[in-house]
């Protein structure tokens, strides 16, 4: 139990590391070769967002654990409004722009409904894993359509060049990937070892241990953001991560291992993500018409309680 511990704690610190250094040489990589701004941007949020969860996903799904790998997107999601959003409003109440309600909040709840449709019948199927990777390119081509100050901000996220040769970002890119999976597979058997010796199922320790642990960048950008006045960031983490998680990081799982999902999913854990997101936008949509366009600071406490309830029922029910 304690090595399975071990393993888990110091694949989760490697993981975080060795994802934004794989990500940021990446992206220099890509602009000494003078790849498109935009492209270089689209992708760095996409994988900025959701590296850690994307590969411990796609790891878990090859070594015939499912529930970690599907466990981890939903519940990094509900992670990410109950813990993120509330322990970041606990600072500070957040404003809202126009637009969010009107364009990024539609097209958060249209995903996380079309997650929903695709696993009613009980399982993940490769056409699942393709349509949810289309909507992922409608969204991002709604989402930047006629929209420059999105370019502009994507542009603006882009790392600066640090002067280092072509060869020596390639060299620290292609070490952090490595890292990257090498903290993955740790991390995954350090996961299966602890839900076994505790007699829970996988999914379990997917919604939980890993989900909050995967989740800790989006968390830890959001309070940062916040102490240096970028409230605007904390919703803009949230809902990018959770798109993101849905329609990139799920459909790992859908590709590398169709096939049945844990019944509980549907009847439990999807339907506590379903809440927290609609909560979670109408929160947005109810406030944007306000005069403050803040999400004030008591929405926390409901926010962070029902986060706790959930783990409450996970620990009661060991399934």
């Amino acid at each position: 139990m304690l090595l399975f511990s071990a393993a888990l704690v110091a694949g989760l610190i490697l993981l975080i590391l060795s994802s934004d250094k794989f990500i940021e040489h990446a992206a220099l990589v890509a602009e000494k070769l003078n790849v498109s701004p935009i492209i270089i941007g689209v992708t760095l949020v996409a994988l900025g967002t959701s590296a850690p969860e994307m590969v411990v996903s796609a790891i878990a799904a090859l070594d015939n654990a499912p529930g970690i790998a599907i466990g981890n997107v939903i519940g990094s999601n509900i992670a990410n409004i109950g813990l993120v959003f509330g322990a970041t409003l606990l600072l500070a109440a957040i404003p809202i722009s126009s637009s969010l309600a009107k364009k990024e909040v539609p097209l958060f709840l249209a995903i996380t409904i079309l997650a929903g449709v695709l696993m009613f019948d009980g399982s993940l199927s490769v056409i699942d894993g393709v349509l949810l990777i289309t909507a992922f390119l409608i969204t991002l081509f709604i989402l930047l359509r006629n929209s420059s100050e999105m370019e502009e901000e994507l542009v603006s996220d882009l790392p600066e060049d640090d002067g280092s040769s072509i060869t020596k970002s390639l060299i620290i890119a292609a070490l952090g990937l490595a890292v990257l999976i090498g903290s993955s597979k740790l991390l995954v058997w350090g996961a299966i070892g602890i839900a076994s010796a505790l007699g829970v199922s996988d999914l379990v320790i997917g919604l939980t241990i890993v989900a909050i642990g995967t989740s800790l960048p989006e968390l830890a950008a959001s309070i940062t953001s916040v102490k240096k006045g970028h409230h605007d960031i904390a919703i803009g983490n949230v809902l990018g991560s959770n798109i993101f998680n849905l329609a990139t990081v799920l459909p790992l799982p859908a590709l590398l291992a169709p096939g049945m999902i844990e019944s509980t999913i549907m009847s439990r854990d999807y339907w506590w993500m379903l809440g927290l997101s609609i909560v979670f936008a109408a929160s947005i949509f109810l406030f944007a018409k306000q005069n403050s366009i803040s999400v004030p600071r008591w929405m926390a406490f409901p926010l962070l309680g029902a986060y706790t309830s959930y783990l409450y029922l996970l620990a009661v029910s060991g399934s």
